[in-house]
């Protein structure tokens, strides 16, 4: 946990200047591919995603240091050898992980949240979920495991596997000759992220693009086919706990209206987007049926709004930087505390991004939740002059949060 937390005190901020670099390049080019309320959105849910990895809170069916004991046949002297392999067998499990996810209803949930963007981006890359509280997959390194391949090996390669996906979440790079039949490229994963039904469910590769050539899940970016994002019942929402958890509503809201015992108890392995017969007109979803002709989701937000949203955003990664860089000298019942309110802050700011008027609700009760800390520890975790700086930003966010309200319900009054 701390030495993941190190990692990402470096890896945060990187990815943050290469998503501005991204807007500002796009911006100079007349082809601006970063909306900001689509991208505080994405960063907001990549931010849950590392919060809840740090605090540890997912549960291996099968540990990958279990399979090692029990199957190692080889030991492999710890050189860049057996970090070349690591690194295969790791791109192996990512490739039918990812096929699986896309596959089955239960575990779409999963990886929905990260196709849920109506853009293309160096941002959505960031999109990862806190959905996957179970690790169902570790099974697929049993490669790893029979070769001998050390625990303390793959966890260093694991991440590291993770990051070099960032780079092709991007428009603005074209082709790239012979390196696309090695390589993941741009063009082959703006393909996986389209919903044309040419290109659903190709290109399933992480980093190595042969598992999609051998496995018969390979589609070339189509000149006259441009490829359209997002997913094909649109999330409606920025809020990443939302989108990651509304697969799941569904899957079990038709699994208690079923009348029929193999479907409650089915449907959660059947194809993604299964539903018993009849229940699409019985309990429809919002489904895009033409690709080419449906709104994006775009609430009128004042510049204000999006100010103070993007706001929001910098004290967020402030504090999750502040939280990683102490995950050594805090208590752990502190770092679960402190992220807990991080996470109801990220909560809060993409439900005003999504216009609750509602919101102020949240803030008042993350508000009294900052006032407890305080009375508590007579600090922010550690921090004396810090915890009045949190006090004035909290209350700042109620103030706006309320005057929200009151116009919207203004609105409301005149409309009616």
């Amino acid at each position: 946990m701390e030495e993941y937390g190190k990692i990402l005190l470096i890896a945060m901020p990187t990815f943050l200047v290469l998503v501005v670099l991204e807007k500002v390049y796009g911006y100079l080019k007349g082809h601006d591919t970063v909306p900001l309320d689509d991208a505080v959105s994405s960063l907001s849910s990549g931010m849950t995603n590392v919060l809840k990895d740090v605090l540890g809170l997912s549960i291996g069916i099968i540990s990958y240091e279990w399979l090692f004991s029990k199957l190692a046949i080889f030991s492999i002297e710890n050189t860049l050898i057996v970090y070349a392999i690591a690194f295969l067998a790791i791109d192996f499990y990512g490739y039918w992980s990812h096929r699986f996810a896309h596959k089955v209803n239960l575990f779409w949930n999963h990886h929905v949240i990260h196709h849920s963007s109506e853009e293309f981006n160096l941002a959505c890359a960031l999109r990862q979920p806190i959905s996957g509280i179970f690790k169902f997959f570790t099974f697929l390194l049993i490669p790893a495991a029979i070769m001998g391949v050390p625990p303390e090996v793959i966890s260093v390669v694991l991440p590291l596997h993770l990051f070099m996906q960032f780079w092709y979440h991007t428009r603005h790079v074209g082709k790239l000759g012979f390196i696309e039949y090695i390589l993941v490229t741009p063009s082959h994963h703006r393909v996986h992220h389209a919903i044309n039904p040419e290109y659903m469910d190709k290109n399933l590769s992480q980093i190595f693009i042969f598992w999609d050539f051998m496995f018969g899940t390979f589609q070339e970016e189509l000149e006259d086919v441009p490829p359209v994002f997002g997913i094909s019942r649109p999330a409606l929402t920025w809020n990443p706990f939302k989108i990651n958890f509304q697969h799941f509503f569904v899957l079990c809201r038709d699994a208690w209206y079923a009348n029929n015992l193999v479907d409650k108890l089915t449907i959660w392995f059947r194809p993604t987007g299964w539903r018993p017969r009849g229940f699409d007109k019985l309990y429809p979803l919002h489904k895009i049926e033409d690709v080419y002709s449906f709104s994006k989701y775009k609430p009128a937000l004042t510049k204000f709004q999006l100010i103070w949203g993007i706001t929001h955003l910098f004290v967020v990664m402030v504090f999750l930087l502040d939280l990683f860089s102490r995950l050594g000298s805090l208590p752990f019942l502190q770092i679960l505390v402190y992220g807990a309110y991080i996470f109801l802050t990220i909560y809060s700011l993409t439900d005003l991004m999504d216009k609750n008027k509602w919101n102020f609700l949240f803030e008042i009760f993350r508000m009294s939740m900052a006032l407890c800390i305080g009375l508590w520890l007579e600090s922010w975790f550690g921090h004396s002059t810090l915890l009045y700086l949190v006090y004035a930003y909290q209350f700042m966010a109620v103030l706006i949060s309320v005057a929200f309200y009151r116009n919207e319900t203004k609105k409301a009054i005149v409309l009616f």
